[in-house]
């Protein structure tokens, strides 16, 4: 995929351009460092209190899913639903298909939001129990800045798991660039 600079004269990119060319590019990563998780460790819980890898997995699903919980009602409708979030299915390939599907939905989404309505007001949990206002197009940075978080997450349970990390910025102990 070209970078910004290469598919777009310096000036001209729209926020929106520059948002999708970096949402596409934070989930090829997202995928392969799912894809190098062991299935069989899909339980793996470091310490009592933190998620499953399943459920962590289903965390990148359910902050794109509209209709649920996550961020995309917000993004979408302006608040957030409210709603529980689902619970993460057993099968790992599930997780990942639906991985896939509800980032192709966000994209569209943001790809049919109108620059106007980017720089609109929407509401989303700045603290405990309180809203806060967000433009819209600063939301969608959020939400993909919280998907690199819980993908750095991720990433120490690969490790844990006895999995290779793949090159997420950089090399890794498993992928060096020399």
């Amino acid at each position: 995929m070209a970078t910004s600079t290469e598919s777009h004269s310096i000036g001209t990119i729209t926020a929106k351009q520059q948002f999708l060319e970096r949402y596409e590019l934070e989930h090829q990563t997202t995928m392969r460092v799912l894809r190098a998780y062991p299935t069989d460790k899909l339980d793996l819980k470091p310490d009592p209190n933190m998620r499953s890898a399943r459920e962590l997995a289903w965390v990148f699903v359910q902050e794109r899913g509209l209709g649920t919980a996550g961020f995309q009602d917000a993004f979408a409708k302006g608040v957030p639903s409210g709603r529980a979030p689902a619970p993460a299915p057993e099968s790992w390939d599930e997780i990942l298909s639906a991985l896939e599907k509800a980032h192709q939905d966000f994209a569209n989404v943001v790809r049919n939001t109108s620059e106007e309505d980017l720089a609109k007001p929407i509401k989303f949990l700045v603290a405990p129990k309180t809203l806060g206002d967000f433009k819209r197009i600063d939301f969608a940075w959020y939400m993909l800045f919280d998907q690199i978080h819980h993908r750095g997450q991720f990433s120490v349970y690969l490790r844990m798991a006895g999995g290779k990390v793949p090159s997420i910025y950089g090399p890794t102990a498993d992928q060096p660039w020399l």
